[in-house]
Formats: structure tokens, sequence, C-alpha cells
């Protein structure tokens, strides 16, 4: 696992759980807590403590694996595909779970291509505190490409013995990773600019109707990119947000409230700059990407002085 957080942590612990050699590339305060005490899982799934946990910052000290799950945050993507060579053998594939839809791109510029397989997770967690995960919204759901790849099948017979995880592999990846972004977008940018959980901006009329409009916009987005969305996707939409519990917020907005650096760039920012480029007017996504960019780098750093 690259990355042991909201995604990567819950995952990986799933994982080792139902009986897989898992290790985890982590780092600092997290890193620490989970050598020292274990990796702690809180979720109405069911919890647990993984320990012992075989867990490094450095790929090196890991070496080669069958698989790397991708699961960092956006904008350390580059700094950690740079360093992911000491993991890669003859077979090893590299499945991402990144949010957006540049991860794929990012990673085969440092692993050869075909071993790179995009994915999608629908899964609401953060890291609380070093060395614990909490997740909520339900059973998390995961779609990868590679629907024939042995290793991806390897995979898929794993999480069918894991508590709290369900996988899917698909023949074609690209239109779920577009489907994703486009509802992940809007639900980042209305819970992170409003500061709420879904059930609130649900049940207000304004507020609905503004995350309506980044939905909106998304799908115009998407279809001038050549990906429009397939039917029944708005009634899906309407479903998976009314489905989750009233204060469940995208880790974008967590990770805005505790002052971390944020996605904002690759979510509302990669909508308006698509938007510029394809003649699509993206009203709300440029205000998001606007309103937020003071936070993008992190509370710490916007209140250094130069």
């Amino acid at each position: 696992m690259m990355g042991a957080g909201g995604i990567g942590g819950y995952i990986g612990a799933r994982l080792a759980q139902a009986g897989g050699d898992v290790s985890f590339i982590a780092r600092g305060a997290h890193l620490a807590a989970m050598l020292q005490t274990g990796l702690r899982i809180e979720s109405d799934l069911g919890g647990l403590v993984l320990r012992p946990v075989s867990a490094s910052e450095a790929a090196v000290d890991i070496g080669p694996v069958d698989l790397v799950i991708f699961a960092v945050k956006l904008y350390d993507s580059e700094d950690a595909a740079a360093s992911i060579a000491p993991l890669i053998a003859d077979n090893t594939r590299v499945i991402t779970l990144q949010n957006g839809i540049d991860s794929v791109e990012v990673l085969r510029r440092h692993v050869e291509g075909d071993r790179v397989i995009g994915g999608a997770t629908y899964l609401s967690g953060f890291i609380n505190k070093p060395g614990q995960v909490i997740h909520s919204g339900g059973l998390p759901h995961i779609l990868v490409g590679g629907e024939r790849d042995p290793i991806v099948q390897k995979l898929k017979g794993l999480c069918d013995h894991a508590i709290g995880l369900e996988l899917k592999p698909v023949s074609d990846i690209d239109d779920v990773l577009w489907e994703k972004f486009v509802t992940l977008a809007a639900f980042s940018g209305a819970t992170s600019l409003m500061r709420s959980g879904i059930g609130p901006i649900l049940a207000d009329p304004e507020a609905r109707i503004f995350i309506s409009q980044l939905r909106d916009e998304g799908m115009a987005v998407a279809a001038a990119a050549g990906h429009p969305m397939a039917d029944g996707f708005l009634d899906r939409v309407v479903t998976r947000w009314s489905a989750f519990p009233p204060h469940v917020k995208s880790s974008m907005a967590n990770d805005l409230e505790r002052g971390k650096p944020i996605e904002v760039a690759w979510l509302s920012g990669r909508m308006h700059q698509l938007g510029m480029e394809l003649g699509v007017a993206t009203p709300g996504h440029t205000t998001v990407f606007r309103a937020l960019h003071l936070h993008a780098r992190g509370t710490q750093r916007n209140n250094s002085v130069p």
C-alpha cells in the first residue's frame, strides 16, 4: 500500500485482516504510531487493530511486490511515483485508487504503461490521529480495470474474503473514472466550501441547488471531453449521496478542517481548467477553486511569513 491514509490505511488493513501479505509506505507521526502500537481502524462495519504492521518510509526497505496499490494524495503523486521503482518486479501491477482523472498518466511516466491499472473507490475515511483511521459512509466499493489480469483476479479473491470491502473488476475503467470525477468534484467542492456534511446540504434548498449545479457542470465537461455520463447517472448520484449518514463529508473537507493540504486543484480546479479548454462554462467549480485555493497548501504554510 503506497499511502496509509483514509483509503490506503483502511483497504490495506482489511486486506491484511483477510490474510493478505500487506506492507505500507507511510511517513511521519502516522508511520511511527503504526510501527509502535499498530494501525487502528474505526468503522461501523467493524473495527480492528492491525499489529504488527509492516511499514516503512522507503520503498527500498520493502522491495519487489506483486501489487502496488497507489493511494497517496494527488499533490504527492509525482514524488511518490518517482520513488516506486524498488517495488517493481517483472510481473508487478500498479493499481491507482486516487481521485481525479490524471493519476494513470502520472504513473505511466515512471512505470511501464501496461503495468498501470486505473481504479476508483467510493470510501469515506481519514486519519483521525497518528495510527488511527476512521471510516464512515457504508460499504466501500472499489472498481478496477484489468478485468482479466491474473493479479487483479487474485486481489478480487482476497477482497471476497475481506470484511467491509467490495471489489469489482471492469473491462473499461475510463468511463468509471470520469463518473467518479464528476461526482466527487461536486461532493468535495460543496462539503468543503460549505463546511458541512452532505445531509444539511441536501436538506437546504439553496445548498442543494449549488451541489446540483456542480454536478451538472461536471457532466457538461465530461460530455465535451468525450465521456458523457451513462443513462441513470443522475439517479445513482442522488441515491449515493442520500444514502450517506448526514454528517459524512469528503476527505477534502476533513483535510481542510485539519489545516492539511487539499486536492482542490485536481478536482474543481481541474473542472475549471477543462471548462476553459473545451469551451464549457463552470462558474460553480471556478468559484470553489478560487475560494479554496488559499488553503491548497494547508494552514501552516499559508500562515508563514515569506
